[in-house]
């Protein structure tokens, strides 16, 4: 889950608001490509994949599950490895921060953007869907406490659930979904995904239910145009675990990772231990 949702996240950075003109003409689905705009360097993964290994960890080693050790691990996650990819008042309030009692006290969680949704999908792993919901639910009120920040989340977590425990076909992943949490999960989503949570996890469900294997399920979720790399993180996280979906992304996508110290091996040493608590 997490080597493929670092894939979606680091493939979908390089066409992020992207013109529509580069989507066309560069999403081959083999190859990371520069953003016309931003420095990130094709291959390496922003702030989706950051904040998901974070709440991965906290999973993974057990930790207590309460809005102050969540933001520890946040802060502790981008501190040891500063990148580019955060909201820029977000960047600039993690660079402020002290510890992570002064995370929670300054944050204003009132956002029914993405950053929520972007980090929950390892959630998915706990059997029982009642303490998905809620893992979800506390995650998001740290900083998205609102009803489409907090519905995202869960929304973004339950699609990764729904696969790792065998729930039922993708065909009837939206419907799961719609029937434990508010939105409109159901109405397939079309066209641009803009910065609201909702949009991008509908874009992400529809995606993953119209689609056969993962290298035309990365290509469809770049072909919204928006904040396609959101949008490819959650769906990709989701399918890794469908046995409907074929696991055929390139070698060139995996070897062109980023290896650093939180890389490629990184990912996948943790994707073991947390997979680990899928019981």
């Amino acid at each position: 889950m997490l080597l493929e949702l670092a894939i979606g996240d680091a493939y979908g950075a390089g066409f992020e608001y992207a013109a529509d003109r580069i989507v066309r003409e560069r999403n081959s689905g083999d190859i990371y490509i520069q953003h016309p705009r931003h420095a990130i360097t094709p291959g390496c993964y922003t702030d989706d994949t950051q904040m998901s290994i974070a709440i991965a960890e906290a999973i993974a080693d057990g930790d207590q599950w309460t809005s102050e050790a969540l933001a520890e691990r946040f802060v502790t996650a981008f501190r040891r490895d500063p990148r580019e990819g955060y909201a820029s008042r977000f960047h600039a309030f993690l660079l402020e921060v002290d510890d992570a009692a002064d995370f929670v006290a300054r944050i204003r969680p009132d956002s029914a953007k993405s950053g929520a949704a972007m980090r929950a999908s390892p959630i998915g792993v706990f059997a029982s869907t009642d303490e998905v919901i809620q893992r979800a639910t506390l995650q998001a009120r740290i900083t998205h406490d609102t009803p489409g920040g907090i519905d995202s989340a869960i929304a973004a977590a339950l699609s990764t659930h729904y696969f790792i425990h065998e729930h039922g076909p993708k065909s009837e992943l939206a419907a799961f979904i719609a029937a434990r949490v508010p939105g409109p999960w159901e109405l397939a989503w079309k066209g641009k995904v803009g910065a609201e949570g909702v949009d991008s996890v509908r874009a992400a469900i529809t995606a993953v239910i119209a689609h056969s294997s993962m290298s035309d399920l990365l290509r469809a979720c770049i072909a919204y145009t928006g904040d396609v790399d959101t949008v490819a993180t959650i769906a990709l996280a989701a399918g890794a675990h469908c046995t409907e979906i074929a696991q055929d992304l390139p070698a060139s996508l995996y070897d062109g990772l980023e290896n650093g110290p939180f890389g490629r091996d990184f990912l996948r040493d943790l994707d073991l231990r947390l997979m680990g608590r899928a019981a």
